[in-house]
């Protein structure tokens, strides 16, 4: 919940939302806030409601999916995972340039990219969390279609063209390794292996 402090740290993270049009805002929140903190804040900023699961990745230069913190505690499941609302921002987050994504909604796979770009002191007489800078309209947090987890994951890491074992396939969907060249006397076998 935003609260008044003074003499506190705060994190300015931008967030930019993966569409295609221009849409980012600016957040501060404070350093000793928990990602939970951090979570509400983003639904806020760009009107969505809350209801549906979401995680964060820290990241690095190439946006890549890093360790992951959950809305909800793994524990029983991960013994390694981490939960938005044990973890602080300040625990993971250190200077400027700090990368994380942010994927909301699993079957619509909302996606924000979030960079820490100012460490400061608060304003006094401020509420935190607060949204510093609005850029865009964003749309309708319904307005996108569902997605299937896998194929999403897939198509986006630029893998929809290979099979099970890693590879690829022709249009017939068979794979190009089970040909046997050496004996290929104008029929074909399957290597079985």
């Amino acid at each position: 919940m935003a609260k008044k402090n003074s003499g506190v740290n705060l994190f300015k993270f931008r967030v930019i939302m993966d569409t295609e049009e221009d849409v980012f805002r600016d957040i501060e929140i404070e350093t000793e806030s928990n990602f939970d903190s951090l979570h509400k804040a983003l639904l806020d900023a760009f009107d969505f409601e809350q209801g549906e699961m979401a995680s964060f990745y820290l990241s690095d230069e190439e946006w890549s999916k890093g360790l992951e913190i959950s809305l909800m505690d793994m524990g029983g499941v991960d013994e390694d995972s981490l939960s938005m609302s044990t973890t602080l921002l300040s625990d993971m987050v250190m200077k400027p340039g700090d990368k994380i994504l942010y994927v909301y909604d699993f079957m619509r796979m909302w996606i924000f990219y979030i960079e820490l770009i100012e460490v400061k002191k608060d304003k006094p007489s401020t509420i935190y969390p607060r949204v510093a800078l609005a850029f865009g309209d964003a749309p309708s947090q319904d307005s996108k279609e569902f997605q299937d987890m896998f194929e999403a994951d897939v198509v986006g890491a630029g893998l929809s063209d290979l099979d099970d074992d890693g590879e690829e396939e022709d249009e017939f969907g068979e794979d190009d390794s089970i040909f046997d060249e050496d004996e290929f006397d104008g029929s074909y076998t399957y290597d079985n292996e």
